[in-house]
């Protein structure tokens, strides 16, 4: 049985939890997101609880779908309640974001600015909008009620100009660990 799986999820006060048939909906102060629960996975609300059970723990890919299922549950409550954030950061001279229209716009060493369209449910919060050489970086911070959608832009971001080992200039995760390499040696 999955260990995850079996723990019950504690509705805090000020969600609303939805459960019609197979479809969940949660609302809370930072916003309202749904599910559609698999139907292999039995799930209950009771009280100020969410249980999620599995009737055949045999089974194999049901043991997985019960701890994936209370962990997106689980994800869902955190987000509507308390929400999520991505700290990120970006290194290298003359590097800088802002936000117009919504759409973020980096200018990261390219001979243009690269634009991406925000998510709805996604806010962005520019800190430090320019570098200041490679050693202060540009500080912006993401934040949504969805994990996912949260996760997944911010991977689209960092996927514009990723650290490169050398000179540790690009766009990272502030708590993300740049491995450094040693550039060329001078012959003597």
């Amino acid at each position: 049985m999955s260990r995850i799986g079996k723990k019950a999820i504690v509705v805090p006060s000020g969600v609303k939890v939805e459960l019609k048939g197979r479809s969940f909906k949660i609302a809370g102060p930072k916003g309202t997101l749904e599910l559609d629960t698999h139907p292999e996975i039995d799930v209950k609300v009771e009280d100020n609880n969410i249980l999620v059970s599995n009737p055949d723990e045999q089974n194999r890919r049901k043991r997985a779908l019960h701890g994936t299922a209370r962990a997106l549950l689980n994800n869902m409550v955190t987000g509507v309640s308390k929400g999520f954030e991505k700290p990120m950061q970006i290194f290298g001279t003359g590097y800088n974001i802002k936000e117009q229209g919504g759409k973020v716009v980096l200018n990261v060493g390219f001979c243009h600015p690269v634009e991406l369209k925000v998510p709805k449910s996604v806010k962005v919060d520019i800190k430090a909008p320019a570098t200041r050489g490679n050693d202060v970086p540009a500080v912006f911070t993401l934040s949504g009620p969805d994990k996912q959608e949260l996760g997944q832009f911010a991977a689209e971001i960092r996927k514009v100009r990723p650290p490169e080992p050398y000179q540790g200039k690009g766009i990272r995760y502030t708590d993300e660990r740049v491995i450094r390499k040693v550039g060329k040696a001078l012959g003597a």
